[in-house]
């Protein structure tokens, strides 16, 4: 053992030359990656918050045997409409089966079938 201690001077002095190297492992593609990842986790958390924010909420007081007798002062393309997008609202299930008819030529979805298919739902 030699006698000599390091001084905190000398061992201070020591500390401050080490360099770390100017590229961290996985250079510029690691670089990429973790930016893409917060980019799409920024737009998960957005499209997250547009969507609870734009999420339809019932009118206050409003009733759906309010909402198809108010359909009645629409001509009948206007008033098929309404009526497919109350029973979106109302019966989700029921619209997802009658969905597939929509298209379908000789198509018999009248206004009375989907004022019938919405009573239920009264």
């Amino acid at each position: 053992m030699s006698g000599e201690a390091i001084s905190e001077e000398v061992l201070q002095a020591s500390l401050r030359d080490i360099r770390l190297p100017a590229e961290a492992p996985g250079g510029f593609a690691a670089e990429l990656a973790a930016a893409l990842a917060l980019a799409i986790l920024v737009a998960l958390l957005v499209g997250g918050f547009l969507r609870l924010v734009s999420r339809r909420r019932p009118r206050p007081g409003a009733s759906l045997a309010g909402d198809i007798a108010r359909t009645e002062a629409l001509d009948d393309r206007q008033q098929r409409l309404a009526l497919l997008h109350l029973l979106k609202t109302h019966a989700p299930e029921r619209y997802a089966t009658l969905k597939a008819s929509l298209y379908r030529p000789g198509n018999t979805l009248d206004t009375a079938t989907l004022k019938a298919a919405l009573e239920r739902h009264v």
